[in-house]
């Protein structure tokens, strides 16, 4: 017995250690909203520090009530009365350095968008895109056709003399051929319309070059102010007119296609070449004009033209195609006699 009151009882104590509870993902979309406020955020303060005072103006009248804002008309909008296309449409960023110009860019064409004047912007057409290329390439022509001139004028004989008899230029009305008249040296017999040999020259020189030109013509024929009327009535008028019809008969004489003269017209003294010298012998002068804008049908034209002729060559001359091989080939193929088994 006292060995068993001496001994004593041994209390052992196990802890037995749990997980811990599942906590959820709701933090995880809490935290998701409040990065997205941020940027939110953010990204307002960029943009009012991306804009003009009188560009937040308009923004303040925008949302402001009808009676509290300080304009009823457009002005009271978000831009403040200016277009995006405008100067005022234009974002200001200023940094610590220096001014960085953020371009708003305007409404794209076909999506409803409307241009400075209100008028709703649209692409161009395929038939607007083909004109301006036709009309380049009109442009071209006339270029090439100066040149040709120019030159087949210095290879004239006694170019020296009728050096300041051919003007020609491009005008918007088209390419301008002049002919003028030099102390001396008149185009025609004076007080008449009979051209002169030298005239002859330059009219003739005017047509191999306007002959491969497609554009409508126009002649117009120009008096000094010297008066002359005769007993009959006939004056100024009359004499640049029959001058300009003469010039007109020698172009058709030369092959220059008759329905391509559109317009013959005298202008007597009314538009003088020197108006500070109106009685000077230059503004005694012809004016042949290739007319911009009559050619571009048959400019379309010929180069259809043109295109299925290069096709037509091509195919020509190309090499055989695959169905024209194994044509070949069964067509030699037949001609083989068989062997015999």
């Amino acid at each position: 017995m006292a060995d068993g009151k001496s001994k004593q009882a041994i209390i052992i104590k196990k802890v037995v250690k749990g997980g811990h509870a599942s906590h959820g993902g709701a933090w995880k979309i809490a935290y998701a909203d409040f990065v997205t406020a941020m940027m939110a955020f953010f990204l307002l303060l960029w943009l009012l520090n991306s804009v003009t005072q009188e560009q937040l103006e308009g923004i303040s009248n925008y949302f402001a009530p009808t009676s509290v804002a300080s304009s009823t008309s457009g002005s009271g909008d978000i831009l403040s009365g200016a277009t995006i296309s405008s100067e005022e449409g234009v974002a200001k960023s200023s940094t610590s350095k220096d001014s960085v110009v953020v371009n708003m860019p305007p409404p794209k064409a076909g999506t409803g968008g409307k241009d400075s004047s209100g008028e709703k912007e649209s692409a161009p057409t395929e038939e607007e895109l083909e004109e301006e290329r036709l009309k380049k390439v009109e442009d071209e022509q006339f270029e090439e056709a100066q040149k040709e001139l120019e030159l087949k004028f210095h290879e004239m004989p006694g170019f020296a003399e009728m050096e300041e008899s051919l003007m020609i230029d491009n005008t918007p009305e088209g390419l301008r051929i002049r002919l003028l008249d030099k102390d001396g040296l008149p185009m025609f017999s004076s007080g008449g319309f009979d051209m002169l040999p030298h005239a002859r020259k330059l009219i003739q020189l005017v047509a191999k070059v306007i002959v491969k030109m497609p554009q409508q013509i126009s002649i117009s024929g120009h008096t000094d102010s010297k008066r002359f009327v005769t007993d009959t009535g006939y004056s100024n008028w009359e004499l640049s007119s029959d001058r300009a019809n003469a010039a007109r008969r020698l172009l058709v004489k030369t092959k220059v296609p008759y329905k391509r003269v559109s317009k013959v017209v005298g202008k007597a003294a009314t538009e003088p070449f020197l108006p500070e010298e109106p009685e000077h012998a230059r503004n005694r002068r012809l004016a042949i004009i290739m007319l911009r804008g009559t050619g571009l049908d048959a400019i379309k034209a010929a180069e259809k033209r043109a295109k299925a002729k290069k096709k037509k060559k091509k195919r020509e001359t190309g090499l055989p195609g695959l169905h024209d091989i194994k044509k070949r080939q069964a067509r030699e193929g037949a001609q083989i006699p068989a062997k015999p088994d």
